[in-house]
Order: C-alpha cells, then structure tokens, then sequence
C-alpha cells in the first residue's frame, strides 16, 4: 500500500524554523519526483519544492527560495522540507507528494503527482 505520512507541522513565530518530514512507501520513494506544496486559506494549492528522484534537480517556489531547503534521506525513505525564517505568509497545510511520471525530471504542476500525504498545519505567528 502506498502511503505518505507528513509530520512535524505546528505553531511558531514569525522568523522561527521548523522541519517537515515525510514517509514515503519504500517502493514508491525509490523511484519517486517528491514534491512539497502547500494550501492557505481561500487560496490555490500551489508548489513550494521539488526534487527528482536522484536529488541532483531542485525546484523552489520564488516565495520561499533562500529560505526553505528540500532534500531526502534515501536510507529512511523520507522527504524533509527545512523552513527557515517563517513569515506569516508561510501559514499554511502543507502536503508532499509523489510523482511515478518523469522521475528524472522537474514537475511543478498538480496534475504530474499521483500520491498525496494527508497533509500538515503550520501557522506563523507575527
């Protein structure tokens, strides 16, 4: 069964730091583009990151770039996303994702991604 499990979301000050981690089925993780995207209220989901299977391509969304950094832990199966100074602007659900199609390659839209976590709050306080 394929699964994502996010975690590590959670409340914090603005300029304040938090990880995100990410579960990925063994099978699918290695052979995954993964991405991270994130939803606010009334807003689009859009996407904040991405990394090709091999990790040797990286995506960022202009909003976050110099300040969040993706990367995976092969021998745990997992996607992080590290956010370093958080605006409130950052408050979100965040999700990450799995994509089988081009693995090799950068994908930035919705529709490139077949599995989804479950998703996870975090809120930026000013």
């Amino acid at each position: 069964q394929v699964q994502l499990v996010e975690s590590g979301g959670g409340l914090v000050q603005a300029g304040g730091s938090l990880r995100l981690s990410c579960a990925v089925s063994g099978r699918l993780f290695s052979s995954a583009r993964l991405g991270w995207f994130r939803q606010a209220p009334g807003k689009e989901r859009e996407i904040v990151a991405a990394i090709t299977r091999s990790g040797d391509k990286i995506y960022y969304a202009d909003s976050v770039k110099g300040r969040f950094t993706i990367s995976r832990e092969n021998a745990k199966n997992t996607v992080y996303l590290q956010m370093n100074s958080l605006k409130p602007e950052d408050t979100a659900v965040y999700y990450c994702a799995a994509g089988t199609g081009w693995p090799t390659e950068l994908r930035f839209g919705e529709r490139y991604y077949d599995y989804w976590g479950q998703g996870t709050q975090v809120t930026v306080s000013s």
